[in-house]
């Protein structure tokens, strides 16, 4: 059974930094993200962890930890929200109590999806994959970006429909500022291996393949048992983003995961856009998909609206949910079922 947090009016975002904090450098750009959460109405708390980072992590993994926790037990905080991902957010993992997570919103991407994770596979709470925090800091987001408030503001038994990007970021351009913070240039297209239409439904579970991939064989990956315990042997639908990895790396974690019996119940995979899918020895992304496609007699779509080339779309972990793919044009439409 999976349980959905419920974003309310005016809520309180806790902001706490369980992989990287922010440099001193950047804190006055940090500082304006929760400015503009404040003037939407939000209440904004940061914790001492934001305002640090030294040696690729914003505090050692107890003090980490325990700041988050805190925040989760304040009942005065609704919402969790680190500013950003990192690289070692899976240090903390043995220091939480996930017996005694609460219903909570947590919201985030890149190395925070090693905490989404483990916490909807081993509680059955749903966490939403989506913005960081220091990308709402523009006077308003683009469409895509903007769904996540709609999106954690749906009631249990409810259904959140959200479509594809018009167009995507190639890359940053900090000199030429937006309202947005993003600089959307390039056409949006869904792709998928079969180069036809395709729907796929089921419980959606996934997050950067770079650092989830790192929970397969430990207590915080055992899809198995959320499988059997949790949505009672529905079909799961991946939703994995590259940040990273070239294609051999990829292709060798994805059969990693394979191997382990996280895709024993999958009905199909959703590949994010990605900036590195560098390819070896001619060995591309496509390559990849379509062995995966062959091995796991499941349908792929790819270059979705999901990772490190905003926008993105805001992917429930635990909810069911059905995506359909035509002419390059999408739609997610997640159902928050028990």
């Amino acid at each position: 059974m999976i349980r959905y947090p419920l974003l309310k009016e005016k809520a309180t975002i806790g902001v706490t930094a369980p992989s990287s904090g922010v440099q001193s450098a950047l804190h006055d750009m940090f500082k304006q993200a929760c400015l503009r959460m404040e003037k939407r109405g939000y209440e904004v708390t940061c914790g001492d962890t934001v305002w640090t980072q030294v040696k690729a992590k914003s505090a050692p993994a107890k003090t980490r930890a325990a700041e988050f926790k805190e925040m989760l037990r304040d009942t005065k905080i609704d919402l969790i929200i680190p500013p950003w991902g990192g690289e070692l957010l899976i240090e903390i993992l043995e220091h939480i109590d996930f017996m005694n997570v609460p219903e909570k919103w947590i919201l985030g991407y890149s190395d925070t999806s090693a905490l989404l994770l483990p916490i909807t596979l081993k509680t059955g709470i749903a966490t939403a994959h989506g913005t960081n925090l220091v990308d709402l800091r523009g006077e308003y987001s683009d469409e895509t970006t903007a769904m996540w408030e709609n999106v954690l503001s749906t009631r249990e038994g409810e259904t959140v429909l959200q479509k594809s990007s018009e167009k995507y970021q190639k890359e940053w351009n900090h000199e030429a500022t937006t309202p947005y913070v993003f600089h959307l240039t390039e056409d949006t297209e869904w792709m998928t291996v079969s180069g036809k239409y395709e729907k796929i439904s089921g419980r959606l579970l996934g997050g950067c393949i770079d650092v989830i991939r790192h929970l397969v064989g430990t207590p915080y990956g055992d899809v198995a048992h959320f499988n059997k315990q949790k949505i009672n042997g529905e079909p799961i639908v991946w939703y994995l983003e590259n940040c990273e990895m070239n294609t051999a790396d990829l292709r060798r974690s994805l059969v990693q995961m394979k191997l382990a019996g996280w895709f024993d119940n999958c009905s199909g995979i959703l590949f994010g856009r990605s900036p590195a899918n560098e390819p070896v020895n001619h060995y591309t992304k496509e390559d990849v998909y379509r062995e995966m496609a062959d091995e796991l007699k499941i349908p792929i779509i790819y270059d979705v609206d999901c990772g490190h080339v905003p926008p993105q779309i805001t992917f429930i972990n635990g909810a069911y949910a059905e995506v359909e793919v035509e002419g390059g044009r999408g739609t997610v439409s997640q159902h928050f079922r028990p």
